[in-house]
C-alpha cells in the first residue's frame, strides 16, 4: 500500500482549550481508525520559568494560543471529522465553500524549527526586569535585603542590584533567579 500524501493545516480552537481540542482530535481518529490519514497533532509550546515565593517555577507555554496543528490527508469523511470535534471551530484560513488551505512548505518548517529550538534550548524568564526597579534578594547570603536594579544583562541572565549594607550603598551580582519585583 503506497503512503498517503499529508499537509500542515491549522485549526481553530477555543482559546485555553488547545489541550482539550488535541486530546477529543485523537481520541476519534483511534476511535474512527483513521490513523493512515491524520500523522500527527501538536500544539507548539515553550518552557517558561517564573519565580513565585523564592522558588523557581516552571511551566508550558502556548506559542500560537487558539490554535492546533494537524498533518493529515483531508480526504473523504476525514475533514468533516476534524471540523466537528468539541473546542474545534473549522480550519484556519478557509474560505466558504471551498477546502481548507494547506500550510506553505517554509511555513512548516519555520514554525516546527522555532518547536524544536524552544524545546532544546534554554528556559526563558517571563519576569522582565527594568533599571529603577525595587527588587528583593530571594537566594544567596543577601537573602531578604531589598534593593534597585542598576543594570541589566538578558543574555547572562544577571543584574547589577544596588542594596544597603550597615547604612553604605554596596553593588551586587545577582542571577534572575534570586530576586523577585516588590
Amino acid at each position: 500500500m503506497s503512503e498517503i500524501a499529508k499537509q500542515w493545516y491549522v485549526l481553530r480552537s477555543a482559546g485555553g482549550r488547545e489541550k482539550k481540542a488535541k486530546e477529543y482530535i485523537e481520541n476519534e481518529i483511534k476511535r474512527l481508525r483513521l490513523q493512515d490519514y491524520v500523522a500527527q497533532v501538536l500544539i507548539p509550546t515553550e518552557k517558561i520559568y517564573q519565580v513565585r515565593n523564592g522558588k523557581k517555577i516552571s511551566k508550558d507555554r502556548i506559542y500560537y494560543p487558539g490554535y492546533v496543528l494537524i498533518e493529515a490527508a483531508l480526504v473523504g469523511e476525514v475533514e468533516h471529522v476534524l471540523r466537528n470535534i468539541p473546542n474545534v471551530s473549522g480550519f484556519l484560513g478557509e474560505v466558504k465553500g471551498s477546502k481548507p488551505m494547506p500550510l506553505r512548505p517554509a511555513e512548516v518548517n519555520r514554525i516546527l524549527g522555532r518547536v524544536d529550538a524552544l524545546a532544546e534550548g534554554e528556559e526563558e524568564n517571563i519576569t522582565p526586569f527594568v533599571i529603577g526597579e525595587q527588587v528583593r534578594v530571594t537566594d544567596g547570603p543577601f537573602n531578604g535585603f531589598d534593593g534597585t536594579i542598576e543594570e541589566v544583562n538578558e543574555d547572562r541572565k544577571k543584574l547589577k542590584v544596588t542594596v544597603k549594607i550597615f547604612g553604605r550603598r554596596t553593588l551586587l551580582e545577582l542571577g534572575f533567579v534570586q530576586v523577585e519585583k516588590e
